[in-house]
């Protein structure tokens, strides 16, 4: 894939805000990510507030909004490897909008049961697999090599904004308005994404488009081999596979205990799931500087650990909502602190491992192999939930998500060190192996 203009030494470049059109791709994320993060609220708080939907109705409604990624990430990437990212994000965002802009309406109009909340669950995680993996691959196309981390983080702060803002509101909409509104308000978002981001006006380079290039399947196995070539991205995937699994489950599990064990409204649910909003943002600072301090792979094991492990304390909650409520703050802080810690430096990692004319396969893979399982994942935290109540459920549930750092403890990913290597220079040559 061909880099954006070569980055000269010693030349001055135009600052990153002072381009239009990296500030209309930032502020279409910002847009989407609210979206993202409302409508994560929103339809379980939907099917169970107003719906109220069991435990095993639930885990069925996260398992089809989650199956997109197991079903299309791999041929998505391929796709997105051959295509400007700008137009897969601006239908991805058009999808979205009309998927949920109709759910509302079907709300208003008595008919937004669970079927209907299913297919838009089903539409809009399809969708976001279009998006995202575009997402992950737009920034090394449209921003010089110099410009990436100071990108990333601009990005990667509007996600962990909207972590505070689209819970909350989320929360916050399903209790004082109509299921119709608090539905419609993620169309809204996306429809604002749309608009910013088809006006970014950026000509963007389009790889993989030459004569005799390979089919598709011949290039969803070119990702597929080149990450399990790499010591270091395999490890990514099984890591990411268990954590996604467990949090999948726990989350399930998690969205049952606080309206119906705590007791607490869908605003209180709303703020305490936000709490991790905050902590991503110091996570975020954290992770510009740590790994080149302590060691990619000392960051890497031991922010998994504690961040996961904070969730073990979530079982032990009881009491009123004033007690409670500042308890699971904390807790959901460390928890995004630590999380977005990981996920940063874990992106550093797979990109520079990572040449430009694969990051669409490669991102697509590492998102199939860390999401894939979460359907089954959400369907098990809900089997657990009826089997073993929701407290021992919970307990269960988020002991597994210790499993990532554990896999990350016994690979090479353990023991990356302060640099990461260079990254390869095409997609044919062989993946470098990680620094020791």
């Amino acid at each position: 894939m061909p880099s954006a203009s070569p980055v000269v030494p010693g030349a001055s470049a135009p600052g990153l805000w002072r381009d239009t059109g990296f500030r209309r791709l930032w502020l279409g994320q910002t847009a989407s990510q609210l979206g993202e993060h409302t409508s994560l609220v929103v339809l379980p708080l939907v099917a169970v507030l107003t719906l109220r939907t069991d435990a095993g109705e639930l885990g069925v409604l996260r398992a089809v909004g989650q199956a997109p990624i197991l079903m299309f990430s791999l041929l998505v990437g391929a796709w997105v490897d051959r295509w400007r990212t700008r137009t897969v994000m601006v239908l991805a965002d058009a999808g979205r909008a009309v998927v949920l802009g109709t759910a509302a309406v079907a709300g208003v109009l008595g008919l937004l049961g669970l079927p209907a909340l299913l297919v838009a669950a089903f539409a809009v995680g399809t969708l976001s697999v279009f998006f995202d993996v575009a997402y992950q691959a737009s920034l090394v196309r449209v921003l010089r090599r110099d410009q990436l981390l100071r990108g990333n983080s601009a990005l990667e702060g509007s996600r962990s904004a909207a972590q505070i803002v689209g819970p909350a509101l989320g929360g916050a909409l399903v209790s004082l308005l109509s299921s119709a509104a608090a539905v419609a308000s993620g169309a809204l978002f996306f429809t604002l994404s749309f608009l910013s981001i088809r006006r970014t006006g950026r000509r963007e380079p389009v790889p993989g488009r030459a004569e005799g290039s390979p089919r598709v399947g011949r290039r969803i196995l070119d990702g597929l081999r080149f990450v399990a070539g790499d010591p270091s991205l395999r490890a990514v995937c099984l890591a990411s596979a268990a954590f996604q699994f467990s949090l999948a489950a726990m989350t399930t599990v998690h969205l049952l205990f606080l309206p119906r064990e705590l007791h607490l409204s869908g605003t209180a649910v709303g703020l305490a799931l936000a709490a991790t909003g905050p902590g991503a943002l110091l996570g975020s600072l954290l992770a510009a500087r740590l790994p080149r301090r302590f060691g990619y792979g000392a960051v890497l094991v031991c922010a998994a650990a504690l961040g996961d492990g904070m969730m073990l304390c979530v079982p032990a909650l009881h009491g009123p909502a004033a007690v409670t409520v500042p308890a699971l703050v904390a807790v959901n802080f460390v928890f995004g602190a630590f999380g977005q810690l990981v996920n940063v430096t874990l992106m550093a990692v797979r990109q520079t491992l990572t040449p430009d004319g694969m990051q669409g396969r490669v991102a697509a893979t590492i998102t199939f192999a860390g999401m894939g399982l979460t359907p089954l994942g959400s369907l098990l935290g809900g089997l657990i939930a009826q089997w073993w109540g929701l407290r021992t459920g919970l307990l269960v549930t988020a002991a597994g998500m210790l499993l990532s750092p554990a896999l990350m403890a016994l690979s090479p990913l353990a023991r990356l060190g302060r640099t990461l290597p260079a990254p390869p220079p095409s997609a044919t040559a062989p993946p470098p192996k990680p620094s020791r």
